[in-house]
């Protein structure tokens, strides 16, 4: 028996020796122009009668605002801005719509009304006013809005009918107290007031009729309450809370009687929660391990309702029309950017009504993720977000990038990333961290980088480098460090305080001085202001602990090579800190590049600068990770 099963052995590896192996398909590299003819798709607003979806897209090279009707078809564009993204925000039922966008990114949004004939009004006027659209009253007879014109720290609550477009005062605020929701008897109002630290918020119920303002959610230690909806009969007010767990749930609070209760829990946060039009369905959101997981309600008989099958992807942006029949929504994946979708709850069919990809890339070139975790220098796990290269192997070892995601307090979470894919697809390594203080995985997860920016946080992605070193595909020696924002800040502290460790760096509008970050936030961000305090520092209090963790004040470490790309008119990250840390860094005679942006804010909002952004990104790392790769078809 023995000789006879070496014998079978010995035919089955000649078999397997001469069978021929299936030639993997190689992979196209596509240019930073194809990946950006790939749209950006975002909000939903259904008409009165259900026969079309507003939206906008950046097609056009700018984001505009666009309708398409219901049962498929062309969208048509009722927007035609050249020089302002626009966003949508919704439909008058007589079929005007309701726009907004700010002047070059500076965030001082207003809201725009476009009458039948085309012409535009803009109902929030004031060179300094920054206004935001809050919601429409139950009879589609006014809306609701926001705005600092009074005083640049703080939002007063207005509605605005919509037969005379005069506003009227209903809340005015002198506390910093954030929006949440109005009652459908139009007989209370939630607000959010945050505490010491952002996980530490409370829920506040304003009563109209006696002028009364009371916590709901009174507490000790740090609790996360944020307000969420009004039930349509005006008998509850629905919260998430974090009190007595490590994740948010949904409560409710009995507004006849005072009395809290439990309504839906998860072994994660719950992100939203919110009614259809009529009460008919409530919408969950959950953020599933860096998923968007959306549950829906039948509120009659407390079912859940069964979603549609869907290609591989996460549904977001769900909206319920008028009627409660048709419900949109998008649909986004690793290789598929977001597409807008429509079902029928009657039907049980969902219908496509977009298609963002460039169609000539082949999703089959693009890369999915891989949620992974690995053991930071204390043993924490930190979960992350891997992209491999097709290509990469242990023969074929590749550049890698420690991407960091902004805040802090943000998260890295599946989904397409345009400047992700492009990276991937020219053969870099990608993992996205969410170092300790990241959002989506407990309070104490996100609470552990107080206090501590600059190091612990930091070591997170020093143990990220690590981690992508032990793959085995990955060469060592050539792992870079990449982020916006926060993240931007992350990459200057990587060289700065951990100069050895990083190949390359890419600052994406990164704060490097603190101290001037923090004394020079917008006047709106009052009503956090003392949380970001608590995580940050103080200015006047912390002054040389915020220095101390400054990349500004310690350039003359940073000797990795380095490029930086800058909004000129960033509120929150202000042009001074990407010129002189530049400068700082020219006068060493480092190795800097700087790439401006004299019409964009905190991110892009512009196809053409998104090209020249990322295309600037690829040839830098090329240079620098890959040793002077040909960087002239990219």
């Amino acid at each position: 028996m023995t000789r006879a099963r070496n014998l079978s052995l010995l035919i089955a590896t000649i078999f397997l020796l001469l069978t021929p192996v299936a030639a993997q398909k190689p992979v196209k590299e596509y240019t930073i122009e194809q990946f950006m003819n790939t749209v950006r798709i975002g909000g939903s607003s259904f008409s009165a009668d259900d026969s079309s979806i507003l939206f906008h897209t950046n097609q056009t090279g700018i984001f505009n605002v666009y309708s398409v009707p219901v049962t498929g078809g062309k969208a048509s564009q009722l927007t035609n801005s050249t020089k302002e993204s626009t966003y949508a925000v919704g439909y008058f039922p007589d079929g005007r719509i309701l726009y907004t966008y700010d002047r070059g990114g500076n965030e001082n949004s207003h809201i725009y009304l476009r009458d039948l004939n085309g012409t535009e009004r803009d109902l929030t006027p004031g060179e300094k006013t920054k206004a935001s659209f809050v919601g429409w009253s139950h009879d589609r007879k006014s809306f609701y809005f926001t705005t600092n014109e009074r005083d640049a720290r703080f939002f007063d609550l207005y509605e605005m009918p919509l037969d005379t477009l005069k506003p009227n005062l209903i809340y005015k605020d002198e506390t910093g107290f954030e929006f949440g929701d109005i009652s459908y008897d139009k007989k209370f109002i939630a607000f959010q007031k945050n505490g010491v630290s952002q996980a530490d918020s409370d829920v506040y119920l304003y009563n109209l009729t006696t002028k009364e303002m009371k916590n709901i959610t009174q507490h000790t230690g740090e609790i996360a309450n944020s307000p969420q909806t009004f039930d349509v009969d005006s008998r509850y007010l629905y919260y998430l809370s974090d009190s007595g767990s490590e994740y948010s749930y949904v409560a409710r609070y009995d507004l006849s009687t005072g009395k809290t209760e439990t309504v839906e829990k998860s072994p994660w946060d719950v992100s939203y929660t919110f009614f259809s039009r009529n009460g008919k369905y409530r919408v969950t959101a959950v953020n599933e391990d860096a998923r968007t997981k959306i549950k829906i309600y039948d509120q009659a008989s407390g079912k859940s309702i069964p979603l549609p099958q869907l290609p591989n992807g996460v549904i977001t942006g769900v909206t319920i029309s008028p009627s409660e029949k048709l419900m949109a929504f998008y649909l986004n994946g690793d290789r598929s950017p977001s597409n807008l979708y429509v079902y029928n709850f009657a039907t049980k069919k969902a219908m496509k009504l977009t298609e963002s990809l460039n169609p000539e890339i082949d999703a089959d070139d693009l890369v999915e993720s891989e949620v992974i975790r690995y053991k930071s220098f204390d043993g924490l796990d930190i979960p992350s977000i891997l992209y491999k290269p097709k290509n990469a192997s242990a023969q074929k070892k590749v550049p890698a990038l420690v991407l960091v995601h902004g805040g802090p307090g943000g998260q890295t979470r599946v989904g397409y990333s345009p400047l992700t894919q492009y990276l991937v697809n020219h053969g870099y390594a990608v993992l996205g961290v969410n170092n300790r203080g990241s959002s989506g995985y407990g309070k104490t997860f996100f609470a552990a980088d107080d206090g501590k920016h600059g190091r612990e946080p930091l070591w997170d992605c020093v143990e990220a480098k690590k981690y992508l070193a032990k793959l085995g595909y990955v060469d060592e020696k050539k792992i870079g460090i990449i982020g916006g924002s926060y993240g931007g800040y992350m990459v200057l502290a990587a060289l700065a305080f951990k100069p050895e460790e990083f190949a390359a760096g890419v600052d994406i509008f990164g704060v490097s001085n603190w101290v001037r970050t923090l004394q020079s936030i917008p006047p709106y961000w009052e009503s956090f202001r003392k949380s970001l305090y608590r995580e940050m520092g103080d200015p006047e209090k912390d002054l040389e602990n915020l220095r101390a963790i400054s990349p500004l004040f310690h350039t003359d470490k940073i000797v990795k090579p380095l490029i930086v790309l800058q909004g000129a008119n960033d509120p929150r990250v202000i042009k001074a800190e990407s010129d002189e840390i530049v400068e700082n860094i020219k006068k060493r005679n480092g190795v800097v590049e700087y790439v401006l942006f004299d019409n964009e804010g905190h991110g892009f909002t512009k196809k053409a600068n998104e090209i020249r952004a990322y295309k600037a990104v690829l040839d830098f790392l090329d240079r620098h990770l890959k040793n002077g790769a040909d960087v002239s078809s990219r």
